[in-house]
């Protein structure tokens, strides 16, 4: 999909650049043009800010917003934990909706902030030609001793924002130790690796994979998902888990490593990530991920945004919960 966006300020007040929500509506060439204000006003243009919470879960605070019928565009200003444009994943890319959405980095909000409050007209393109297009999906298979036993599946995805060296780097990193581990260890069931693209478009490759094997989602032994900015510098890890043994004995092993967790997922919340896709249709998983000042910005990079230390001790850890989980 091409793109071309840009905020254009009326009155020769200049022009500022963005990048449009994936999912939402496109404008023509020329755009749109209203009056900027917040969302409580008459404007038919909101002004919005996408922080530190709103930014993982995809724009989900400002779903309803999108669809107001008195809307004809918002402009999102991104809030990281690094100044700078840091955009929000399309989860609806398959089924776009809702107004055009302008994402603008924080370096803008106080700008935008005073435009608002004169009420001042600007003009938003957003305009987009979608292309079809292929990606690739990475999945290699180690054959089990025993064919009859459920396999196992260690996913992780493969694509993000910007180079995304601590957002993709540290999963990828435990996911190829861990085929490792798992291939020298002989394991009694099959285990099927996937390293799926397309995580920013509505986890597109992990939906691919499914389609061809649908009985994976509860046929499988477990679902092992490495998710984001694992051994990210200056991050926490947390998990998210189906169940009280698989996410006991995955701390354990974690533990044991020498590596830490800092938060504990409540049972049952529906889990960020490629682990929703299973926990949503009754699979059995257990999902690591982690938070990162890095995330969606484009200073993540190798190497100030990883910790290749923490990265070695989780891919220990995970190496060890893929081999008992493959025995039998």
């Amino acid at each position: 999909m091409s793109i071309s966006s840009l905020l254009a300020l009326r009155q020769a007040v200049g022009r500022l650049r963005g990048l449009p929500f994936f999912d939402g509506g496109f404008t023509s060439e020329r755009g749109i043009t209203g009056r900027l204000g917040t969302p409580d006003s008459t404007a038919d243009i909101a002004l919005v800010s996408l922080d530190q919470t709103a930014i993982p879960t995809e724009g989900e605070s400002i779903a309803a917003l999108r669809r107001r019928a008195s809307l004809r565009g918002i402009v999102a200003v991104t809030i990281g934990g690094l100044p700078g444009l840091v955009p929000s994943n399309a989860r609806s890319f398959v089924q776009p909706f809702g107004v055009p959405v302008l994402q603008v980095g924080s370096e803008h909000q106080a700008f935008l902030a005073r435009v608002a409050a004169e009420g001042t007209p600007i003009t938003i393109v957003a305009a987009a030609i979608r292309t079809p297009s292929q990606a690739s999906n990475v999945v290699a298979n180690v054959s089990g001793s025993q064919t009859n036993l459920a396999p196992l599946v260690v996913m992780t995805p493969r694509s993000g924002w910007w180079q995304c060296a601590s957002e993709r780097g540290g999963g990828l990193a435990c996911w190829i130790e861990t085929l490792r581990a798992v291939s020298a260890a002989k394991p009694a069931r099959q285990v099927i690796f996937l390293a799926s693209s397309g995580h920013e478009l509505g986890h597109h490759g992990l939906d691919a994979f499914l389609r061809e094997r649908p009985e994976l989602i509860k046929g499988a032994r477990a679902w092992i998902h490495l998710g984001t900015s694992i051994g990210a510098a200056g991050g926490q890890m947390r998990i998210q888990a189906s169940d009280d043994e698989i996410e006991a004995s995955t701390l354990r092993a974690i533990e044991k490593a020498g590596a830490s967790v800092a938060k504990r997922v409540p049972r049952g919340t529906v889990p960020l990530g490629e682990a929703r896709n299973i926990h949503t249709d009754g699979g059995r998983y257990v999902s690591l991920l982690g938070n990162s000042p890095h995330f969606h910005t484009q200073q993540d990079r190798w190497p100030g945004a990883v910790d290749v230390d923490a990265i070695a001790r989780f891919a220990q850890g995970v190496s060890a919960v893929a081999v008992t989980l493959a025995r039998g």
